[in-house]
């Protein structure tokens, strides 16, 4: 999740020295390399959206109550408030957790990933909408390059493979980080550290239920989708939804917004790499110059540039 911001929480002295033992650089790494392999782990278990986000979220749900009872017996419950708003956030995760799916099955999980990198984007976007924030000026310059990366990333501009999906794909990883920047923003409004696991437990368990309706669009779940399809879906479940997610939940609000921001943008390059390595996917030079372009452009936008002898 990038942009996470923190609003005063109690503070737990043993919670963050235990926290404080790990750099929150390397976690964000890890959390991006994880994340990035959910990708991989969905093209191999090779089912529809629906039962993808079904599986991905209901198996994940066990260790993450695990995690969030723990967190309560430590500082106790979220606030009402913050129960609400990672519920609505999970919606538009399981939004973006659908579309997804459903978009690595037509234009391939390097691409997919990359496309969906658009989040970066969309979170200062809402910020100026919502509460009126100052939009940088890189911001707007970097909008026209975003989108021609986008579309030379899904072969708008020629150079990939003829055909519907390539475009329609290219569109839902797009809505999908649309969708995916609006849950960074809603939860990103009460995230903290110390209460990592009760916010993806919440955000998971509403983006199963409104991820799996969405996704039937493309077919309903199928409860029993074949054990090597469900060894894939149960190591998405733990590696891409509860180890990744835990991981950034506890390194990104320890961290400057630009930092694990630039940090995170290794997620979209590892898929890729990932996708050509064990999938074999063979992206065509547009679409690898596109997914340049993209986390160029996310990266003008993402890192703040300071003042030599600035103040603070």
């Amino acid at each position: 999740m990038v942009g996470v911001t923190t609003l005063t929480s109690p503070t737990r002295t043993p919670t963050r020295i235990t926290q404080a033992r790990f750099d929150p650089r390397l976690l964000v790494i890890g959390g991006a390399a994880a994340i990035s392999v959910s990708s991989i782990l969905i093209k191999l278990a090779d089912v529809s959206p629906s039962t993808a986000v079904f599986f991905r979220c209901f198996l994940a749900l066990p260790p993450l109550a695990l995690l969030a009872w723990r967190e309560y017996r430590r500082v106790g419950m979220p606030t009402r408030r913050a129960l609400v708003l990672q519920a609505l956030g999970g919606i538009l995760l399981g939004l973006d957790f659908a579309l997804w799916s459903q978009s690595i099955l037509m234009i391939g999980a390097g691409i997919a990933s990359v496309v969906v990198n658009v989040q970066v984007i969309v979170v200062p976007a809402l910020s100026w909408l919502v509460f009126g924030n100052r939009v940088p000026l890189r911001f707007l310059f970097a909008l026209p390059f975003m989108f021609t990366g986008i579309a030379l990333a899904g072969g708008v501009f020629g150079g990939a493979a003829a055909g519907t999906d390539l475009l329609w794909g290219t569109v839902l990883s797009l809505i999908s980080g649309i969708a995916y920047g609006g849950y960074i923003f809603v939860v990103g409004r009460i995230g903290a550290a110390d209460r990592a696991a009760s916010q993806v437990l919440v955000s998971t368990a509403s983006a199963g239920i409104a991820g799996s309706l969405i996704g039937s669009l493309w077919g309903q779940i199928d409860f029993t989708p074949g054990w090597e399809a469900f060894i894939w879906l149960a190591a998405l479940a733990l590696v891409g939804q509860v180890f990744g997610w835990m991981l950034m939940g506890y390194s990104l609000p320890r961290l400057p917004a630009e930092v694990g921001a630039t940090l995170l943008l290794m997620q979209p390059v590892l898929a890729v790499l990932l996708a050509v390595v064990l999938l074999g996917e063979r992206p065509s030079a547009a679409q690898l110059l596109g997914c340049v372009v993209v986390v160029g452009a996310v990266s003008a936008v993402s890192v703040r540039r300071t003042r030599v002898g600035s103040a603070g």
